[in-house]
């Protein structure tokens, strides 16, 4: 589907229908655009509680950070949006966030190594770790690399938290702050990052390799500044333009519960995906992008994306449009 930019039409994507709400719906007769469903693929229900997006344009999030009992009793609940977690923050001992005055107890789980520990028949800590997580449902597990706020896994335990993630059919993803911790992210196979790094400038040779092994970039460019013009807003901007120019899979994610951000869609993250150089489909493709999970698994099919009334006619427009959106029942949006 296409609006005009000049003579160019601004593509939206192949997810993107012309339609008008039928007769039984709420505004019969309403013109708009239907779009798959829309995920933020990173937030925090510990902070900003289970029924906070319950009556917004989300259909889907991702939880990366919380109790791990907390957030699946959150996820087994019905309605949307609906909820893919991490459950805790793998992490090492005394790492990121433990002690951190946001994070409820139960959010970060120490994987202790055993110095000479060599029960070869039994699971190793890091297995331990990833499975009691999968127990609880957990569709993508999160490490915490942050030097910055302590210490971090190392290499073969970090290596041994993705093989056994991995073996489970489960991605992994880190939060990478700090010197070297995307590189080390990187040579350990992790899947995505939390955040676009934005504490040091990746080289393109990295970037290239993090596109090679098929890595996901969670955007967050917003809470990288807030608004303003950081060091760290303009080093996350840099590094998610090169990464998205180079083929990178870019995601949209905001961090939600970090610092005041508006629940459900937020235009100024999508703003910045803009700046960042992803046009309309892409920014698009970063909002309905059905992962951790399948898309069977975000939705049955019976609600959808409806945002009112004609499509916007520049990029600039773009964020406020997509903010503008709702959802509706899929049956009472008609094609035409």
């Amino acid at each position: 589907m296409a609006g005009s930019l000049g003579h160019a039409p601004l593509d939206l994507g192949p997810g993107a229908l012309r339609v008008r709400r039928s007769m039984s719906a709420e505004r019969p007769g309403e013109t708009g655009t239907m779009l798959p469903p829309l995920i933020d693929h990173h937030v925090h229900l510990m902070l900003v509680g289970p029924d906070a997006l319950r009556d917004t344009a989300l259909a889907g999030v991702v939880d990366l950070g919380g109790p791990l009992d907390t957030i699946a009793a959150y996820a087994r609940r019905d309605g949307v949006p609906r909820v893919a977690f991490a459950g805790s923050f793998l992490t090492a001992p005394g790492g990121y966030p433990v002690d951190r005055p946001w994070a409820s107890p139960g959010s970060a789980r120490e994987i202790v190594v055993e110095a000479g520990d060599d029960r070869a028949a039994l699971p190793t800590a890091a297995e331990t770790a990833v499975a009691e997580q999968l127990a609880f449902g957990a569709s993508v597990i999160k490490v915490a690399l942050n030097r910055a706020a302590g210490p971090v896994l190392d290499a073969a335990t970090l290596a041994a938290v993705v093989a056994s993630a991995h073996a489970a059919g489960v991605p992994v993803v880190a939060h990478v702050e700090g010197d070297g911790m995307s590189q080390l992210a990187i040579d350990a196979g992790v899947d995505a990052f939390a955040h676009t790094p934005f504490t040091e400038r990746l080289d393109d040779d990295l970037i290239a390799r993090a596109v090679a092994a098929g890595q996901c970039w969670i955007s967050t460019l917003f809470v990288a500044g807030y608004g303003e013009p950081t060091p760290e807003a303009a080093i996350a901007l840099d590094n998610l333009g090169r990464f998205h120019a180079a083929g990178g899979r870019v995601l949209y994610g905001t961090d939600l519960g970090n610092g005041e951000q508006p629940l459900g869609v937020n235009p100024a993250e999508l703003a910045l995906l803009v700046r960042a150089g992803l046009g309309a489909s892409a920014v698009i493709a970063s909002l309905t992008d059905p992962w951790p999970v399948g898309v069977d698994e975000v939705g049955d099919g019976a609600v959808a994306t409806f945002v009112p009334g004609e499509p916007p006619a520049s990029l600039d427009a773009l964020p406020d449009w997509l903010a503008a959106a709702g959802l509706s029942p899929a049956e009472d949006l008609q094609q035409y």
